[in-house]
């Protein structure tokens, strides 16, 4: 029996572990994917990590996980069933069989919220995308579409800007969520457009996007863009379905907890993205992995 398991291995999870291996646990991270580091790797630059401007998030992502590697944190590549609380032990059940641990940290992030149209899901990977880091290359020259108001929205419209031809920023409100110098550079770029108040009805085409559906909400009138990638940035979902029937969680799936990141549940602990807060970037993970562990080394000493 481990004392903790760490499921997840994004900036929180490696956090998380470097911190609870220099307090010595025997502890053990899980992560379901093949390289660590979760959304951070799919980000082109991270310009708000102190002392670190500019950063590649896939080099960032590394070096997080480098760190780990040089303690000697254990990490096994398995996707988790379930977390059962059994009082003074957790059991974890993965595909690769169950394990126990006295405490477990939850850090695995979350997800993209999808757009729920007709198209996303027969041209998911043909056109429509969630990461413009990771597929922007592929539009070089051509038209495409971002969906959404937020920094994300407004990051992947800048990036896609320096390289296409043609960048239509969709948003459903009359103005822009995302940060002023954000929504500043975006302006500045002759070749955005910005189209307030319209949402994504359909996404066509065949073998590969086409042109995408939209219709304007004041007017109620359709239209068709010609566009050739469709970037979704409206939103996040929590990774939190392990924990759900576990602990509370507030109406959007996260799970609350304070800043020591105990749950109700004496031995689970969050770290990240799945934790209720108002401010969810890689700073705050790194340091929801910090508490996160300190409260579960502090919790398996009174075992």
């Amino acid at each position: 029996m481990y004392d903790l398991i760490i499921i997840g291995s994004g900036p929180a999870g490696l956090s998380a572990a470097i911190y609870g291996k220099r307090a010595g646990l025997d502890l053990l991270v899980l992560e379901k994917d093949s390289m660590s580091g979760g959304q951070v790797l799919n980000t082109y630059e991270v310009d708000n990590y102190l002392g670190m401007p500019g950063m590649d998030g896939f080099d960032m992502g590394t070096k997080f996980r480098e760190h780990a590697d040089r303690l000697g944190v254990e990490f096994r590549e398995t996707a988790v069933k379930a977390i059962q609380d059994e009082g003074s032990r957790k059991k974890v059940c993965t595909d690769s069989g169950d394990l126990e641990a006295k405490a477990v940290i939850l850090a695995t992030g979350a997800v993209h919220a999808r757009l729920g149209v007709a198209g996303e899901e027969r041209l998911m990977g043909k056109g429509v995308s969630y990461c413009a880091t990771c597929d922007g290359a592929f539009f070089r020259g051509k038209a495409v579409a971002v969906v959404g108001g937020g920094d994300v929205a407004l990051e992947d419209a800048v990036y896609l800007a320096r390289t296409c031809e043609k960048v239509y920023l969709i948003h459903r409100r009359d103005e822009l969520r995302g940060q002023y110098v954000l929504q500043q550079a975006l302006k500045s770029m002759p070749n955005v457009e910005f189209l307030y108040s319209h949402v994504v009805e359909e996404i066509q085409g065949e073998e590969a996007v086409e042109g995408i559906c939209i219709r304007n909400l004041k007017t109620d009138q359709s239209s068709l863009l010609s566009v050739a990638g469709i970037f979704v940035a409206v939103g996040i979902r929590p990774g939190t379905e392990l924990v759900r029937e576990l602990t509370a969680c507030d109406e959007g799936g996260y799970v609350i907890a304070g800043e020591d990141c105990a749950t109700e549940v004496p031995g689970l602990f969050v770290a990240g993205d799945v934790r209720k807060k108002p401010l969810r970037q890689i700073v705050t993970a790194v340091a929801d992995g910090a508490n996160a562990a300190v409260s579960a080394g502090a919790y398996c000493r009174k075992m």
